[in-house]
């Protein structure tokens, strides 16, 4: 249940054995998208641990993006909890890693 003064949820605190999975982002997905069609009230997303890798992370915004839309892909809404993504982001960045799009 999602009460009017959340701006987010999460999946987890990041510290748990199992963080972010996306089945479970998807049914949170589907309870905000159900609290906005009843309130009008847009609450953000945030799933938290376990996202290492950019393709994880490009598969969280494509999740986002399909089951909430578009508009929820704005730091307002959407974020991720990925302390250790950054590194793999430097690494694609810089050539080092293997290609995270594939075509």
């Amino acid at each position: 249940r999602i009460r009017h003064c959340s701006d987010f949820i999460k999946t987890s605190t990041g510290k748990e054995v199992e963080n972010a999975t996306l089945p479970v982002g998807v049914v949170m997905m589907r309870a905000i998208k159900e609290f906005y069609r009843q309130t009008g009230f847009k609450v953000g997303f945030k799933p938290a641990g376990g996202i290492r890798t950019a393709k994880e992370a490009i598969t969280w915004l494509m999740l986002v993006k399909e089951e909430l839309g578009v508009e929820w892909l704005k730091p307002e809404l959407f974020r991720l909890g990925a302390s250790s993504l950054l590194e793999d982001i430097e690494k694609q960045v810089m050539g080092k890693g293997a290609p995270f799009v594939h075509m």
